[in-house]
């Protein structure tokens, strides 16, 4: 079986729950994806890492990150796949506030200004969280080069990105999921 045929087998077991849920963006949905669920299962984790790995491999970035929370566990297995791999590309996440101790940083990891990076988020809804996150990578003085989601639930998301200038590469749709 493909890995992103395996990838959508796990997610429809372990991530997609039916019935009545509220979303963050507060819309309602006959369906959620628990996205967690699949990016912490050690062969769902592995497979996204893999999967988004040869999609940026070619690409001239110096870091991968996105939101908290949802981002961390991809951008982590993309950093370790792609050091598997033998071409180390480093996280990073973007806080949702500025920590108010310590270092006081709003982006946390191994990024530095004027990084070429990507952006990696679950689920994709209405894309206010990743288009928060690119507007303080760019206040940071990053380059965002791609956008990349597991689930883009064609929800406006990615027309809230196009408008921005941003193109949102998912790897799957609600459509795949079959809803």
């Amino acid at each position: 079986m493909a890995e992103k045929e395996r990838l959508l087998e796990i997610l429809k077991q372990t991530a997609l729950k039916k019935g009545g849920f509220t979303l963050s963006s507060g819309a309602t949905s006959n369906y959620y994806i628990d996205a967690r669920m699949l990016t912490t299962h050690p062969e769902g984790s592995y497979l996204i890492g893999k999967l988004i790995f040869n999609i940026i491999k070619v690409a001239d970035i110096a870091a991968i990150g996105g939101p908290a929370l949802g981002a961390i566990p991809i951008a982590t297995a993309v950093s370790l796949v792609s050091y598997l791999e033998g071409a180390p590309i480093p996280a990073f996440f973007v806080r949702g506030t500025t920590k108010q101790y310590g270092a006081r940083k709003g982006i946390e990891g191994n990024i530095a200004p004027g990084s070429r990076v990507v952006v990696v988020e679950d689920v994709i809804t209405t894309a206010k969280s990743v288009a928060a996150a690119i507007e303080r990578l760019k206040e940071f003085g990053c380059q965002v080069i791609r956008v990349i989601c597991i689930v883009d639930r064609e929800a406006g998301g990615r027309e809230r990105l196009t408008q921005a200038g941003y193109n949102l590469e998912a790897i799957f749709t609600k459509a795949d999921l079959g809803i």
